[in-house]
């Protein structure tokens, strides 16, 4: 019977490797062409976002610290992963022969960036969290989930190391926010009607160098709000409540 068992899961696994590996023919199929000038010049914007976006998210989190003290151990583990992400997407970048465009990805990241700041120095942890460990988060799991789609095979593996990281990060700001719902409640839905819209915009400004890399922007925008919306129903709001802070990315 354990013999037959084994044959049986040797077979399951046999089956769905076999799935596995047409699927995967079948997406390469679909692979954009990685040497063109064209996906070169859409990846050296794209690729320098996410260089600057872990940076972001280290600085961020050693900030958060200064907030919350006794986290710091946490906050700084969190932020030294994010400094290993960096070095990932700086070697894809480099495997292509692409050079970051990081002057556009300072550009890019700077209303966000200016908003945390003025949160940092007012105190408000709330905005802090939301901005960098929930909006960020999720724009990054969310793009990064579409692009392992459509990668080249070096940057595939390096961004699937990333993506499952960047889960433990979006898992502690909902944690603490979770936690701490009914004094944050409030500050939390106006730090949304200011934050979110910025990512809406954020995405229809790389829309057509994600195209460019086979990244279609509804798909983006969409996968975005479900990973946003699921993480607030984890936080503890309603239905209405959620229905009403997603509503401040129609802008």
């Amino acid at each position: 019977m354990h013999n037959e068992l084994k044959i049986n899961d040797m077979q399951t696994l046999e089956s769905n490797k076999k799935t596995i590996e047409e699927s995967n023919n079948s997406i390469s199929l679909n692979l954009p062409d990685f040497t063109t000038d064209s996906y070169k010049d859409a990846y050296s914007r794209i690729n320098a976002i996410v260089i600057e976006g872990e940076q972001e998210a280290h600085d961020n989190y050693i900030s958060i610290a200064t907030l919350i003290p006794n986290e710091i151990e946490e906050l700084t583990k969190l932020a030294r992963m994010e400094m290993k992400h960096k070095k990932g997407f700086t070697a894809c970048g480099r495997n292509l022969g692409v050079e970051a465009d990081m002057e556009f990805a300072k550009k890019f990241f700077s209303k966000l960036h200016g908003n945390f700041q003025i949160a940092l120095e007012k105190g408000n942890l709330t905005t802090c969290l939301l901005i960098q460990a929930i909006l960020i988060e999720a724009f990054a799991i969310s793009a990064y989930n579409v692009y392992i789609r459509v990668a080249d095979p070096f940057a595939k593996k390096i961004t699937e190391g990333v993506v499952k990281d960047e889960y433990l990060h979006l898992n502690y700001g909902q944690e603490w926010l979770k936690e701490n719902l009914s004094t944050c409640k409030e500050e939390l839905m106006e730090a949304n009607k200011v934050n979110l819209p910025l990512i809406k915009k954020m995405l229809d400004e790389v829309a057509d160098d994600a195209s460019v890399l086979a990244m279609d922007r509804e798909e983006l925008m969409e996968e975005f709000m479900i990973a946003y919306q699921d993480t607030l129903m984890e936080i503890g709001l309603d239905n209405r409540e959620i229905a009403r802070m997603a509503m401040a990315a129609i802008v």
